[in-house]
């Protein structure tokens, strides 16, 4: 655990604010679901909640159906990081966080396709090679929960295939997570 050195006092009805700075580094937005953890040592500690995180399992091979089904890159992200991959890039993609651009996308609840005019769409912050190429947003009750994704390193561009199984499966695990 890091220190950050900074300081809060709980108020009469026990909230606590959690600094800017870190809901700003953390990407904790304003109704986002926090899960509350205590040790032994006495020390509580705040995680950032995924309703995608029980279904790692389930959309690891809904990944590894689409990529053997095209030649692109398959994975499901939730609303921060990558959960599943499948196809090329999954040791270096699995687990980081997705990049702004994604975030954008994934806020716009439209699906995205790349088009070879447009500036790549980066998957993640830290360099990666993989662009985004379709990335279709899921939705449960009306929220975004994450995105069903196909990455490419080649700047390969999607066909009407790819769109509509990224549509297809984004719709899937939005209605299987309302069940």
């Amino acid at each position: 655990m890091k220190a950050t050195g900074i300081v809060r006092r709980i108020d009469d009805l026990g909230r606590v604010v959690i600094p800017k700075e870190i809901r700003r580094t953390m990407r904790i937005r304003e109704g986002d679901p926090l899960e509350i953890y205590t040790t032994r040592d006495g020390e509580v500690i705040f995680k950032k909640y995924s309703m995608m995180g029980g279904l790692e399992d389930f959309a690891a091979q809904f990944c590894d159906t689409l990529s053997r089904s095209t030649s692109f890159t398959a994975a499901v992200a939730d609303r921060d990081a990558i959960i599943a991959v499948a196809g090329s890039g999954k040791r270096e993609l699995l687990g980081k966080q997705i990049s702004h651009q994604l975030e954008e996308i994934m806020e716009k609840r439209d699906i995205y396709r790349w088009v070879s005019q447009d500036p790549p769409v980066p998957v993640t912050e830290n360099g990666s090679p993989y662009a985004a190429v379709i990335a279709a947003p899921i939705l449960c009750q009306g929220d975004v929960m994450g995105l069903v994704l196909f990455l490419d390193d080649r700047g390969k561009v999607p066909g009407e295939a790819e769109y509509k199984l990224a549509q297809t499966v984004a719709a899937f695990l939005g209605r299987h997570m309302e069940s």
